[in-house]
């Protein structure tokens, strides 16, 4: 049990249900919310995160890019602490409860009423199953052509935040491209600075992450921008909303949602010392603060608004 507890990774959780929080909180935002659909969506992203680490494992270790090489922690088929076999089984058994959990969400969410989009949101689960597991396994993985970035922008972005805040409200809203942008933008960041630590690993194995095809300097003015969007990105989001809550500039309350600004010091010492990080191995150290950011901004501007 305690190998596939390691195997779950359980420190990637945080990011992965930033994007829930945020949906959830702008449709609280909006006078729209329910428990049961919250603590679904919850339970289903958790469970889609799990997989994704499970076929993440088998794929890379599998492949060989696992390796001696490696700078971050050891994985279980690479360590010989979960069999190829073994994992297998863990990830069809992971696939069923997501499909599960995802059913029972969406037919809570939409039934009777919403019959369409119960239907819709059903081949949406599926495309979130299938980028879970395609990240690294098969044989054409897509992580391993330099589009993990792309697609890790519009699931633990878009899809999350704009998936989950339809769920509450039955509609869908332009204007939350903002929000959900940033989401998305930083738990980029997340995945940059990871390629940018396993550059080398990555090189020997043929794996060609965006950061290993602009190279360790430019992955680096890359992680700047993906760090940075995001702020200017919900300030934009607010100024389209201010007649909304600032009534009265001099009322105090209406400054709460900028809430999410007090993030704004920590995140550029943060950037300043990934900027001047030379060593890639170093850069294992600003994995973790860097994902925290990530929920945290999503937690204190949803805050902001639903306050």
């Amino acid at each position: 049990m305690k190998n596939w507890i390691e195997a779950a990774r359980l420190r990637t959780l945080p990011l992965s249900l930033s994007g829930i929080i945020l949906g959830g909180m702008l449709a609280k935002w909006k006078g729209n919310f329910d428990g049961i659909i919250f603590g679904l969506s919850c339970l289903t992203t958790i469970l889609f995160q799990v997989l994704s680490n499970f076929a993440n494992d088998y794929g890379d270790g599998t492949k060989g890019t696992d390796n001696e090489h490696r700078i971050g922690p050891v994985r279980s088929i690479q360590s010989g602490a979960i069999s190829r076999e073994a994992m297998l089984k863990g990830i069809i058994f992971t696939i069923l409860l997501s499909l599960i959990s995802a059913v029972s969400l969406l037919w809570y969410a939409f039934i009777p009423d919403h019959l369409n989009e119960f239907f819709i949101f059903t081949g949406l689960g599926i495309a979130c199953i299938l980028a879970a597991i395609f990240y690294t396994m098969g044989k054409n993985p897509y992580g391993y052509m330099g589009l993990g970035d792309i697609f890790v922008f519009i699931f633990f972005g878009l899809v999350s935040v704009l998936g989950s805040e339809f769920l509450y409200t039955k509609t869908f809203s332009w204007d939350s491209l903002l929000p959900a942008s940033a989401t998305g933008l930083f738990s980029v960041a997340v995945l940059n600075l990871n390629n940018m630590r396993d550059m080398e690993s990555d090189k020997i194995s043929n794996k060609k992450t965006l950061a290993l095809r602009i190279g360790f300097r430019n992955a680096k003015y890359y992680q700047l921008v993906l760090m940075n969007l995001p702020f200017i990105l919900c300030l934009i989001f607010l100024l389209i909303h201010k007649d909304r809550f600032m009534v009265q500039m001099e009322n105090l309350s209406s400054l709460k949602p900028f809430l999410f600004f007090i993030l704004f010091i920590p995140t550029t010492m943060l950037r300043r010392k990934i900027l001047y990080t030379s060593e890639p191995v170093k850069l294992d150290l600003y994995m973790r603060p860097t994902a925290l950011l990530a929920l945290f901004f999503a937690v204190l501007f949803g805050m902001g608004l639903s306050l």
